[in-house]
């Protein structure tokens, strides 16, 4: 094996890990997002934690966050809430922001 392949090997571990921690942040961050969502509709206990898995299968439908913003904020409007397009992708950015430490400290 040559200096190359083993340098190429050890780029596709990273690449491979950088994609699993990515993913694993967007998963924490539905999930937040699905409970902060949930207290400002007022559900609690096992509602809460129902509409925040529902969240984040909701980022499976489509690539990307579209689907997952979508969800949220239509759940907000039905539910009377008053929140702005751009404070729900505050949030987003905040929670995912959050997420990626997280997952970067192995927690």
């Amino acid at each position: 094996m040559t200096t190359f392949d083993d340098r190429e090997q050890g780029f596709e571990r990273k690449f491979a890990l950088d994609q699993e921690q990515d993913f694993r942040a967007h998963a924490r961050r539905n999930r937040a997002l699905g409970q902060w969502a949930a207290g400002l509709m007022g559900l609690e206990g096992p509602h809460l934690e129902e509409y925040a898995k529902a969240v984040v299968k909701s980022d499976f439908e489509l690539p990307g966050e579209e689907d997952v913003f979508r969800k949220v904020f239509e759940d907000l409007k039905g539910s009377g809430v008053a929140v702005t397009e751009s404070e729900v992708r505050m949030k987003m950015a905040e929670l995912l922001a959050q997420a990626r430490e997280s997952v970067k400290a192995g927690k």
